[in-house]
């Protein structure tokens, strides 16, 4: 089959499966592996360039599984493409479409043995952390408005196998808009954050307001392991832990 990836996790999940080869096709965001640079780089995965994924004269399409993407999905099975779209907000979410793209690309048995893989790393992590203390966290991902992660994201569950508690883990979407004052409230003992937005956390007035950054509980994330439901679950679960929990990899 002739492929093209709309979406970062499938691209990687399909290299995992060694099915790389396949692919005609990727949005901008997939980076990983590099392998995955020398695909060429068909634009946006949201409202994407139908023109530009047709010319590519792929047998399989797989799109992010969102209202932008209704019409571009429409048009391109009009013109007889096998098109999927997914969307993982959860890790059994991913665990579910490696099986599935396994059986897409004809190899059923290495997609189970990928997820597998994950799945062990991520009960590895568990077994490791389940004694330690929870260390209460909060995730900003957006200043104005202020949205944090919440308990529908895949992140929130990394967290908690990470020995960690995500203050806004009662939240069923990946991404609520709160407020700063029920941040302060909630009182987490540190803010995780990418690299780019960890110095503005650091010296920001308002957040500085939060106990935890004025006791230098900033924590950055490895965002290229934590930030997409995909192959690397497991290594960002290990991040994440020594993050949280550093005493236990001494």
């Amino acid at each position: 089959m002739r492929i093209v990836s709309l979406t970062p996790a499938t691209t990687e999940i399909l290299f995992a499966l060694g099915a790389g080869d396949r692919l005609v096709g990727r949005d901008q965001y997939s980076h990983w592996p590099d392998a995955a640079e020398r695909v060429p780089d068909l634009g946006p995965g949201l409202r994407p360039n139908v023109e530009a994924v047709l010319a590519a004269r792929p047998d399989l399409v797989l799109l992010y599984a969102s209202e932008d993407n209704r019409g571009a999905a429409q048009r391109l099975r009009q013109a007889g493409i096998v098109t999927a779209a997914y969307k993982v907000d959860r890790i059994q979410q991913f665990d579910s479409l490696t099986r599935q793209l396994g059986r897409l690309v004809g190899d059923s048995a290495r997609g189970a043995r990928v997820a597998d893989t994950v799945k062990h790393t991520l009960d590895s992590v568990r077994a490791l952390t389940r004694d330690a203390a929870r260390v209460s966290v909060v995730m900003p991902t957006w200043d104005r408005p202020l949205i944090v992660i919440g308990g529908g994201s895949f992140m929130s569950e990394l967290v908690d196998i990470a020995g960690g508690r995500n203050v806004y883990d009662t939240s069923r979407t990946p991404s609520p808009t709160v407020t700063f004052e029920d941040v302060v409230r909630r009182n987490p003992d540190a803010v995780l954050v990418g690299p780019e937005r960890a110095a503005i956390v650091r010296t920001s007035a308002a957040w500085r307001g939060l106990g935890a950054v004025r006791r230098g509980r900033v924590l950055v994330l490895d965002t290229a392991l934590t930030l997409r439901p995909a192959v690397r679950l497991g290594e960002g679960a290990v991040s994440l832990a020594r993050l949280l929990h550093p005493e236990l990899f001494r």
